[in-house]
C-alpha cells in the first residue's frame, strides 16, 4: 500500500530567523570553552592533558550523532528531530552550567554535542519548505548566524566567567537556546517524513566506534600517568584493540553501516582522510596551545592574558576561519583541489614552526593562529568538495561522514598531544610548564602537517579525481 504524503507548509522569514537564532545559540554555547579553558582549568584543579580532553568531547559525541540525527531526519521528520537534539543540548548546558568537577562538566559537553547534528537538520527543514533558491540564501544565513554565534560566545565567555562566574557562561547561551528552540516549535510547522531505509540504523557500529574514540582518548589524556603504570597501559591497548577490531568486523558485515570501509580503500578518499587528519592535528595542537601561552603570567615567558583577553586575541582567528570557507571554495573551483591543500599545508607547517621559533610578542602569537585558521579552511574545504565531487550523489553523506570521524579523530588526537606534552613539561605539585613543552608540541604540530605534501603530490589537479 502506497502512503501518500502532504506536501510541507511553506513558512516565512520568522521561521528562517528563529532558525538563525537558534544557530546564534548553539554557536555561542559550542565555542565558550576555548578562550576560558586555562580558567576551567585552574578553578577545576585540571592538568593540561584533562583539560585538552575537555575541549574535544563536544566534537566527538558530535561525530558519532550527525550521521545518526540524519537518517532519523528523513524517517521521522526534521522538525521532530531537531527538537529533540536541541533538548537533549539543553539538558548537557544546564549539566555544564552547574557541574562542580570535570566528570560532570565533561558529561555536560558531551550531551551538549547533540548539537553538531542540528545545523545539517535545519538545512534539511529549510529544503523542504522553501523552493531551492530561497532555500540557498535561508540556508547562507543560518549558516553566517552559526558563525556569528561562534564569534560572540568567543568574545563574551571570558567577561561573563570573570565577571559572573563559569557557571553562567554556560548558563546563559543555554537559556538563549531553550527560547530559540521553543520560537522554532512554535514557527516552524511539521515537515512530512521520507521514506524510511530499510537497512535501519548502525547501532552496533555506533557503539563500537564510541568505545574505540572514548579509549583513545583516555589512553592520550593520561598519556603522562600511563609511563609509571604499565598494567593500567596494556589494558587499556587490550581494550582499544578489541573495540577497533569488533567495529572493522561489524562495519564490513553492515548493510547499511556508518562508515563504509569499502569506500575508504578508494584511493581518492584514503587520501582526503588521512589529509584531514594531518592536518587537523595541526590545527588542533595550536588551537589548544595558543591559549595556555597567551594566559601563562607575563613574568615567565607568557603573556598574563585574562579569560577575556584572550577571546578578544582569538577573534582574528575565528573571523579568518569564517572567510576561508569562501576563498577555499572559489580556490578549488579555480585551481583545483591540490593547488589549494598543498597552500594550505605549507602555509601551516611554516606558521606552526614560526610559533615555535618567535612567540615573544602578542602579535606573533595571534598572526600565527590566524594563518593556522585560514590554511585549515582552506584545506578542509577543498578535501570536502573534492570528495562530495569525486564520488556518486547517493554515497555523498557516506564519504562526509569518513572525512567528519577523521576530522574530528584528528582534533581530538592533537589536542590531546599537546595536553600530554603540557602535563609531562610541568614540575611535579604544579607550577608552570617549561618552555621547551611548547616549541616541542608546535614543531611536532609543522612536522605532521609537513606530511600532507607527500600525499598532495599524488593527487589530481583538478577539481574532482
Amino acid at each position: 500500500m502506497t502512503t501518500t504524503l502532504a506536501p510541507p507548509v511553506p513558512i516565512g522569514k520568522a521561521a528562517v530567523g528563529a532558525l538563525g537564532m537558534l544557530a546564534v545559540a548553539t554557536g555561542a554555547l559550542e565555542s565558550v570553552v576555548t578562550p576560558t579553558l586555562p580558567l576551567l582549568q585552574r578553578e577545576l584543579d585540571l592538568s593540561p592533558a584533562e583539560g585538552a580532553l575537555l575541549s574535544v568531547a563536544l566534537l566527538i559525541t558530535g561525530a558519532l550523532t550527525t550521521p545518526i540525527a540524519g537518517k532519523f531526519g528523513d524517517r521521522y521528520g526534521g522538525k521532530r528531530v531537531l527538537i529533540r537534539l536541541m533538548a537533549v543540548v539543553s539538558v548537557g548546558g544546564l549539566v555544564s552550567a552547574v557541574a562542580p568537577n570535570l566528570p560532570v562538566l565533561l558529561l555536560g559537553q558531551i550531551l551538549q554535542g547533540a548539537m553538531v547534528g542540528a545545523l545539517p537538520l535545519s538545512f534539511i527543514v529549510v529544503r523542504k519548505h522553501l523552493p531551492a533558491g530561497e532555500s540557498k540564501v535561508a540556508i547562507g544565513v543560518v549558516s553566517g548566524m552559526f558563525v556569528g554565534g561562534g564569534m560572540a560566545g568567543t568574545l563574551s565567555a571570558g567577561p561573563v566567567a570573570e565577571t559572573l562566574s563559569r557557571h553562567w557562561m554556560f548558563a546563559l547561551p543555554t537559556i538563549a537556546v531553550i527560547l530559540s528552540t521553543a520560537l522554532v516549535h512554535r514557527l516552524m510547522p511539521h515537515d512530512p517524513p521520507g521514506r524510511s531505509d530499510d537497512a535501519g540504523i548502525d547501532w552496533p557500529g555506533l557503539l563500537l566506534l564510541s568505545g574505540m574514540l572514548g579509549t583513545l582518548m583516555a589512553m592520550l589524556a593520561k598519556a603522562p600517568e600511563l609511563r609509571t603504570r604499565p598494567l593500567v597501559l596494556a589494558v587499556l591497548v587490550v581494550a582499544l584493540a578489541a573495540f577497533t577490531t569488533g567495529w572493522v568486523a561489524v562495519e564490513r558485515r553492515a548493510a547499511a553501516p556508518m562508515i563504509d570501509l569499502r569506500m575508504l580503500a578508494r584511493p581518492p578518499i584514503w587520501k582526503a582522510c588521512v589529509l584531514t587528519f594531518v592536518i587537523c592535528v595541526g590545527t588542533s595542537v595550536a588551537v589548544y596551545l595558543v591559549p595556555q601561552l597567551l594566559a601563562l603570567p607575563d613574568d615567565a615567558y607568557g603573556f598574563g592574558a585574562s579569560a577575556t583577553a584572550i577571546g578578544f586575541l582569538l577573534l582574528p582567528g575565528a573571523v579568518v576561519a569564517a572567510l576561508a570557507g569562501p576563498i577555499g571554495g572559489l580556490g578549488t573551483r579555480r585551481f583545483g583541489p591540490r593547488a589549494v591543500v598543498t597552500a594550505g599545508a605549507v602555509m601551516m607547517a611554516v606558521s606552526l614552526a614560526g610559533l615555535a621559533a618567535v612567540h615573544s610578542e602578542v602579535w606573533h602569537v595571534v598572526v600565527g593562529k590566524a594563518l593556522i585558521a585560514l590554511a585549515n579552511g582552506l584545506c578542509v574545504t577543498a578535501m570536502m568538495t573534492s570528495t562530495a565531487t569525486y564520488v556518486e550523489q547517493r554515497d555523498t553523506g557516506i564519504a562526509s561522514s569518513l572525512v567528519l570521524v577523521t576530522r574530528v579523530v584528528g582534533f581530538a588526537v592533537g589536542a590531546q598531544l599537546g595536553g600530554a606534552l603540557l602535563t609531562a613539561g610541568t614540575p611535579s605539585g604544579g607550577g608552570i610548564p617549561a618552555e621547551s613543552s611548547f616549541v616541542t608540541g608546535f614543531v611536532i604540530a609543522a612536522a605532521v602537517t609537513a606530511l600532507a605534501l607527500l600525499v598532495t603530490r599524488t593527487m589530481s589537479k583538478g577539481a574532482t579525481e
